[in-house]
Protein backbone atom coordinates (compact mmCIF):
# COMPACT_ATOMS: atom_id res chain seq x y z
CA UNK A 1 0.00 0.00 0.00
CA UNK A 2 1.19 3.54 -1.04
CA UNK A 3 -0.06 7.39 -0.74
CA UNK A 4 -2.21 7.24 -4.31
CA UNK A 5 -3.97 10.11 -5.88
CA UNK A 6 -7.64 9.13 -5.54
CA UNK A 7 -9.69 12.15 -5.56
CA UNK A 8 -9.56 15.03 -8.71
CA UNK A 9 -9.90 18.78 -7.83
CA UNK A 10 -13.82 18.72 -8.93
CA UNK A 11 -15.03 15.89 -6.30
CA UNK A 12 -13.20 17.79 -3.81
CA UNK A 13 -14.51 20.98 -4.73
CA UNK A 14 -18.34 20.04 -5.02
CA UNK A 15 -17.66 18.23 -1.87
CA UNK A 16 -17.18 21.18 0.40
CA UNK A 17 -19.42 23.64 -1.64
CA UNK A 18 -21.65 21.16 -0.42
CA UNK A 19 -21.06 20.85 2.76
CA UNK A 20 -20.51 24.64 3.35
CA UNK A 21 -23.38 25.19 1.72
CA UNK A 22 -25.96 23.06 3.40
CA UNK A 23 -24.60 24.13 6.91
CA UNK A 24 -25.12 27.99 5.56
CA UNK A 25 -28.57 27.15 4.83
CA UNK A 26 -29.52 25.25 7.66
CA UNK A 27 -27.96 27.41 10.00
CA UNK A 28 -30.08 30.39 8.46
CA UNK A 29 -33.55 28.26 8.52
CA UNK A 30 -32.40 27.76 12.27
CA UNK A 31 -31.58 30.79 13.94
CA UNK A 32 -33.64 33.39 11.15
CA UNK A 33 -37.14 33.01 10.47
CA UNK A 34 -38.76 32.99 7.16
CA UNK A 35 -39.66 36.80 7.28
CA UNK A 36 -35.86 37.48 8.16
CA UNK A 37 -33.76 39.34 5.90
CA UNK A 38 -31.17 36.46 6.08
CA UNK A 39 -34.11 34.59 4.76
CA UNK A 40 -33.27 34.95 1.02
CA UNK A 41 -29.88 34.89 1.38
CA UNK A 42 -30.46 31.00 2.93
CA UNK A 43 -32.91 30.91 -0.72
CA UNK A 44 -30.18 31.94 -3.31
CA UNK A 45 -27.31 29.96 -1.46
CA UNK A 46 -30.13 26.96 -2.19
CA UNK A 47 -30.58 27.57 -5.59
CA UNK A 48 -26.83 27.64 -5.71
CA UNK A 49 -26.62 24.18 -4.31
CA UNK A 50 -29.46 22.88 -6.60
CA UNK A 51 -26.61 24.02 -9.54
CA UNK A 52 -23.52 22.58 -7.62
CA UNK A 53 -25.81 19.13 -7.92
CA UNK A 54 -26.40 19.43 -10.94
CA UNK A 55 -22.91 19.74 -12.03
CA UNK A 56 -21.67 16.52 -9.27
CA UNK A 57 -24.59 14.48 -11.16
CA UNK A 58 -23.10 15.81 -14.31
CA UNK A 59 -19.28 14.78 -12.82
CA UNK A 60 -20.56 11.47 -12.24
CA UNK A 61 -20.76 10.19 -15.25
CA UNK A 62 -17.92 12.31 -16.89
CA UNK A 63 -15.83 12.54 -14.22
CA UNK A 64 -12.10 10.40 -13.34
CA UNK A 65 -12.48 6.65 -12.17
CA UNK A 66 -13.69 7.54 -8.67
CA UNK A 67 -15.99 10.37 -9.18
CA UNK A 68 -18.16 8.27 -11.51
CA UNK A 69 -21.30 7.13 -10.13
CA UNK A 70 -20.43 3.07 -11.68
CA UNK A 71 -17.97 2.90 -9.51
CA UNK A 72 -19.86 3.32 -6.22
CA UNK A 73 -22.79 1.61 -6.86
CA UNK A 74 -22.96 -1.08 -4.13
CA UNK A 75 -26.28 -4.25 -3.48
CA UNK A 76 -28.30 -3.34 -0.24
CA UNK A 77 -26.09 -6.92 0.71
CA UNK A 78 -22.80 -5.20 -0.39
CA UNK A 79 -23.54 -2.26 2.18
CA UNK A 80 -24.90 -4.42 5.24
CA UNK A 81 -21.82 -6.88 4.51
CA UNK A 82 -19.24 -3.62 4.94
CA UNK A 83 -21.64 -2.51 8.02
CA UNK A 84 -20.90 -5.45 9.78
CA UNK A 85 -17.71 -5.33 9.00
CA UNK A 86 -17.16 -2.27 10.27
CA UNK A 87 -18.53 -2.89 13.51
CA UNK A 88 -16.02 -5.81 13.70
CA UNK A 89 -13.03 -4.02 12.50
CA UNK A 90 -12.89 -6.53 9.50
CA UNK A 91 -14.23 -4.02 6.70
CA UNK A 92 -12.04 -4.23 3.78
CA UNK A 93 -10.26 -1.05 2.35
CA UNK A 94 -11.66 0.66 -0.54
CA UNK A 95 -9.99 3.16 -2.82
CA UNK A 96 -12.57 5.13 -3.72
CA UNK A 97 -16.32 5.23 -1.95
CA UNK A 98 -16.62 2.27 0.46
CA UNK A 99 -20.55 1.42 0.36
CA UNK A 100 -21.49 3.51 3.34
CA UNK A 101 -20.31 6.43 1.78
CA UNK A 102 -21.89 5.58 -1.40
CA UNK A 103 -25.27 5.23 0.03
CA UNK A 104 -24.55 8.71 2.04
CA UNK A 105 -23.71 10.79 -1.50
CA UNK A 106 -26.63 9.22 -3.07
CA UNK A 107 -29.00 9.77 -0.24
CA UNK A 108 -27.24 13.31 -0.01
CA UNK A 109 -27.40 14.73 -3.55
CA UNK A 110 -31.43 13.42 -3.81
CA UNK A 111 -32.47 14.93 -0.88
CA UNK A 112 -31.10 18.50 -1.33
CA UNK A 113 -32.61 18.16 -4.84
CA UNK A 114 -35.80 17.48 -3.17
CA UNK A 115 -34.68 20.42 -0.72
CA UNK A 116 -34.27 22.74 -3.52
CA UNK A 117 -37.19 22.08 -5.54
CA UNK A 118 -39.77 21.78 -2.78
CA UNK A 119 -38.01 25.39 -2.00
CA UNK A 120 -38.85 27.15 -5.40
CA UNK A 121 -42.60 25.19 -5.25
CA UNK A 122 -43.05 27.06 -1.95
CA UNK A 123 -42.06 30.17 -3.30
CA UNK A 124 -45.42 29.74 -5.67
CA UNK A 125 -47.81 28.87 -3.31
CA UNK A 126 -47.51 25.05 -3.32
CA UNK A 127 -48.46 23.64 0.01
CA UNK A 128 -47.78 20.27 -1.21
CA UNK A 129 -44.41 21.35 -1.40
CA UNK A 130 -44.53 23.44 1.95
CA UNK A 131 -45.35 19.83 3.75
CA UNK A 132 -42.23 18.25 1.84
CA UNK A 133 -39.54 21.02 2.37
CA UNK A 134 -39.32 20.64 6.39
CA UNK A 135 -39.15 17.27 6.64
CA UNK A 136 -37.06 16.66 3.36
CA UNK A 137 -34.24 19.31 4.90
CA UNK A 138 -34.37 17.37 8.24
CA UNK A 139 -33.82 14.15 6.60
CA UNK A 140 -31.05 15.71 4.38
CA UNK A 141 -29.55 16.84 8.04
CA UNK A 142 -29.37 13.20 9.56
CA UNK A 143 -28.13 11.71 6.26
CA UNK A 144 -25.34 14.54 7.01
CA UNK A 145 -24.74 14.07 10.80
CA UNK A 146 -24.66 9.96 9.97
CA UNK A 147 -22.28 10.35 7.25
CA UNK A 148 -20.11 12.69 9.97
CA UNK A 149 -20.61 9.77 12.22
CA UNK A 150 -19.48 7.01 10.07
CA UNK A 151 -16.60 9.32 8.86
CA UNK A 152 -15.13 9.73 12.44
CA UNK A 153 -15.77 5.93 12.94
CA UNK A 154 -14.05 4.87 10.17
CA UNK A 155 -11.01 7.15 10.98
CA UNK A 156 -10.68 6.29 14.35
CA UNK A 157 -11.34 2.45 14.09
CA UNK A 158 -9.31 1.81 10.91
CA UNK A 159 -6.87 4.85 11.36
CA UNK A 160 -7.37 6.31 7.97
CA UNK A 161 -8.26 9.84 7.72
CA UNK A 162 -11.07 10.07 5.43
CA UNK A 163 -11.61 13.78 6.01
CA UNK A 164 -8.06 14.58 5.06
CA UNK A 165 -8.34 12.75 1.80
CA UNK A 166 -10.81 14.95 0.71
CA UNK A 167 -9.14 17.60 1.06
CA UNK A 168 -5.47 16.16 -0.28
CA UNK A 169 -6.55 13.63 -2.73
CA UNK A 170 -4.27 11.34 -1.82
CA UNK A 171 -5.27 8.05 0.29
CA UNK A 172 -3.96 4.60 1.03
CA UNK A 173 -4.50 2.42 -1.91
CA UNK A 174 -2.27 -0.12 -4.04
CA UNK A 175 -0.69 1.82 -6.93
CA UNK A 176 -2.81 0.46 -9.61
CA UNK A 177 -5.65 2.58 -8.03
CA UNK A 178 -4.01 5.85 -8.97
CA UNK A 179 -5.53 8.22 -11.15
CA UNK A 180 -4.10 10.04 -14.17
CA UNK A 181 -5.11 13.56 -13.56
CA UNK A 182 -6.59 15.78 -10.67
CA UNK A 183 -8.46 17.62 -14.08
CA UNK A 184 -7.30 20.82 -12.64
CA UNK A 185 -8.46 23.00 -15.87
CA UNK A 186 -12.41 21.14 -15.06
CA UNK A 187 -12.25 22.17 -11.54
CA UNK A 188 -11.02 25.41 -12.64
CA UNK A 189 -14.00 25.77 -14.74
CA UNK A 190 -16.92 24.53 -12.59
CA UNK A 191 -15.10 26.68 -9.87
CA UNK A 192 -15.86 29.98 -12.17
CA UNK A 193 -19.05 29.14 -13.35
CA UNK A 194 -20.52 28.28 -9.62
CA UNK A 195 -19.01 31.56 -8.44
CA UNK A 196 -20.52 33.62 -11.36
CA UNK A 197 -23.93 31.94 -10.70
CA UNK A 198 -24.31 32.60 -7.04
CA UNK A 199 -22.99 36.32 -7.61
CA UNK A 200 -25.31 36.48 -10.36
CA UNK A 201 -28.20 35.52 -7.92
CA UNK A 202 -26.98 37.98 -5.28
CA UNK A 203 -26.64 41.20 -7.43
CA UNK A 204 -29.56 40.74 -9.33
CA UNK A 205 -31.63 40.32 -6.03
CA UNK A 206 -34.32 43.01 -5.77
CA UNK A 207 -35.33 43.66 -1.93
CA UNK A 208 -38.74 45.08 -3.00
CA UNK A 209 -39.77 42.21 -5.29
CA UNK A 210 -38.27 39.76 -2.62
CA UNK A 211 -37.19 37.91 -6.08
CA UNK A 212 -33.44 37.22 -7.85
CA UNK A 213 -33.02 35.97 -11.93
CA UNK A 214 -30.65 33.35 -12.63
CA UNK A 215 -27.73 34.72 -14.70
CA UNK A 216 -27.29 33.74 -18.13
CA UNK A 217 -30.66 32.08 -17.78
CA UNK A 218 -32.98 35.40 -17.26
CA UNK A 219 -35.12 33.06 -15.06
CA UNK A 220 -36.93 35.03 -12.28
CA UNK A 221 -37.00 32.96 -9.08
CA UNK A 222 -39.40 34.39 -6.05
CA UNK A 223 -37.76 34.57 -2.71
CA UNK A 224 -40.12 33.96 -0.33
CA UNK A 225 -43.76 32.50 -0.12
CA UNK A 226 -46.45 33.68 -1.62
CA UNK A 227 -48.96 35.82 1.39
CA UNK A 228 -51.89 34.65 2.00
CA UNK A 229 -53.07 37.74 2.55
CA UNK A 230 -52.37 38.78 -0.99
CA UNK A 231 -54.22 36.12 -2.24
CA UNK A 232 -57.12 36.79 0.42
CA UNK A 233 -57.23 40.06 -0.77
CA UNK A 234 -57.23 39.64 -4.53
CA UNK A 235 -60.38 37.15 -3.78
CA UNK A 236 -62.15 40.10 -2.00
CA UNK A 237 -61.68 42.46 -4.30
CA UNK A 238 -62.80 40.07 -6.60
CA UNK A 239 -65.94 39.14 -4.54
CA UNK A 240 -66.57 42.97 -4.71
Amino acid sequence: MAKVLIWDWPTRIIHWLLTLGFLACFGIAQLAGEHSAWFPIHMILGVSLGFVVLLRVMWGFMGTRYARFSSFLYSPSALFAYLKGTLSGKAPRFAGHNPGSAYATFAMLLLIGVVVVTGLLMSSGSEAAEEMHVPAAYALAAAVATHIVGVFWHTWRHRENLTLTMVTGWKEAPPAARIASTRPVVAALFAVVIAAVTLGLFRNYDSAKQQTTVPFAGTVIRLGEVEGGESDGRRSRDGD
